[in-house]
């Protein structure tokens, strides 16, 4: 190990500290680049699939049943 010391290609044990701050600032940033993707590839995902609902004429609320709206009145008021 010595011999690789000299050379340069084999690390120090005082190379291999890794501060905590950077380690936390590593993890935010890995953390936040995952989510990043992840809410990107479900807009496009969901952008993709309404694209081939139109192009297959397909509509996904056909068979669905719609209440009808409820409206409260108060009488005190009119």
């Amino acid at each position: 190990m010595f011999v690789f010391n000299l050379v340069g290609i084999w690390p120090s044990v005082t190379a291999l500290y890794i501060d905590p701050t950077a380690t936390s600032i590593l993890l935010t940033s890995i953390s936040g680049i995952v989510i990043a993707v992840g809410a990107t590839a479900v807009v496009l995902w969901r952008k993709a699939k309404k694209k081939a609902a139109e192009v297959l004429h397909f509509d996904e609320n056909a068979n669905k049943e719609v209440e009808e709206d409820i409206v409260i009145k108060d009488d005190a008021e009119d």
